[in-house]
């Protein structure tokens, strides 16, 4: 085993093979499910690229440092999960080829009910930086709601207020299209969540029907990428959202108002 003034620490470690969250792997080496060197490791311990480590006795391999996964944009479907659950039902992760990842982990995840752009790595140093870097970047919605939002509705959803007291920063609501009972809106946030906005929405009696991410900071969804489709970011890309500049207006995008599944 690694001494302690070297390498790095356990869960870090397994974090960037894309084997586990840091707090996956907390919780197995407190199971005792992790072994290093033939030895039960112990929270605090760190690891070398020459040590052997196990998960529940299968071997780990420790990938070279510049073997670097893929960043994917996916375009998701409303409803279908983003990775894998226990019950082994269909995920957009299931469907990635196996040389883009062993296990991937998402970046700013929607609510499985969303749906839009998402993006997904099995490189668990890169998920790390980007979930901290998009934290407070435009986050761009499109969502369709049951009637006409009033003035007023509009007004308090700028606001931003949240039930815990915090609030969200919203920058633009625009209407986008629809008639009747079915009416399309496009809001401009920094850094809000699907569940944050849908929470701001219903706060204010609104019913919402679809709700799709159509950007996230630099990253913009294409028409051109039908659901259930993706691609890889170029480093460029992964580079313009580690390091972002001041956002820019945006212009309107029209809704997918498909149905189709993914």
């Amino acid at each position: 085993m690694a001494r302690a003034s070297e390498g790095e620490r356990l869960q870090k470690v397994l974090s960037g093979l894309g084997v586990a969250s840091r707090r996956e792997a907390e919780q197995w080496i407190r199971a005792g499910r992790l072994s290093i060197n033939g030895r039960a490791a112990s929270i605090g311990d760190k690891v070398g690229h020459g040590d052997q480590l196990r998960l529940d006795g299968r071997l780990i391999r420790q990938t070279p440092a510049d073997s670097e996964q893929p960043v994917l944009l996916c375009h998701r479907s409303p409803g279908i999960a983003l990775l894998p659950k226990a019950d082994g039902a269909e995920s957009v992760a299931s469907r990635m080829p196996r040389r883009k990842g062993q296990r991937f982990m998402s970046i700013s995840p929607l609510p499985q009910v969303d749906g839009g752009l998402e993006l997904l790595s099995a490189d668990g140093a890169i998920v790390a930086r980007l979930q901290r870097a998009v934290r407070s970047q435009l986050m761009v919605y499109s969502l369709r709601v049951r009637g006409e939002l009033t003035a007023e509705q509009q007004q308090m959803i700028s606001a931003g207020l949240l039930d815990r007291g915090s609030s969200l920063k919203v920058r633009s609501i625009a209407e986008a299209g629809g008639t009747g009972s079915n009416r399309w809106y496009q809001i401009e946030t920094l850094g809000a969540s699907g569940n944050d906005l849908r929470q701001l929405l219903e706060r204010q009696g609104v019913a919402v029907s679809r709700l799709m991410r159509i950007r996230l900071g630099s990253l913009q969804l294409e028409r051109s990428l039908p659901r259930g489709r993706w691609r890889e970011l170029t480093a460029e890309e992964v580079q313009a959202l580690l390091n972002p500049v001041a956002p820019a207006e945006t212009p309107a995008v029209a809704p997918d108002n498909s149905d189709s599944a993914l």
